[in-house]
């Protein structure tokens, strides 16, 4: 199997597809659904919240941190993590877009 070119395809098309690889995991979900939930920023233990090993948490996080999704600041040795709004309404727009696109119905 052959290696993706990123380049034959548009800087937005490459985009929309990284966002939709990070939504691909249950976990990631999971905690995206956890943040709006909570509609601020929160430090508590998504160990418990989720059920996973901190390191698989952390992992998580740090994929949904490269692509904007969500934002985190440290406070002491803790990390608060939050919903990024601008760039949580550019991922929407963007699928809105791809979406409102189909008018019609098919075969």
């Amino acid at each position: 199997m052959g290696i993706t070119k990123a380049d034959l395809f548009s800087e937005v098309q490459n985009e929309m597809a990284a966002v939709a690889k990070a939504f691909s995991h249950p976990a990631r979900v999971a905690i995206i659904e956890h943040l709006i939930k909570a509609n601020a920023c929160i430090n508590s233990d998504l160990v418990q919240e989720l059920g996973l090993a901190q390191a698989t948490i952390s992992q998580h996080l740090r994929e949904l941190k490269e692509i904007g999704i969500i934002q985190g600041t440290i406070e002491g040795s803790r990390m608060n993590y939050c919903i990024n709004p601008g760039r949580w309404k550019q991922v929407q727009a963007q699928f809105n877009t791809l979406f409102d696109q189909f008018k019609g119905s098919c075969c």
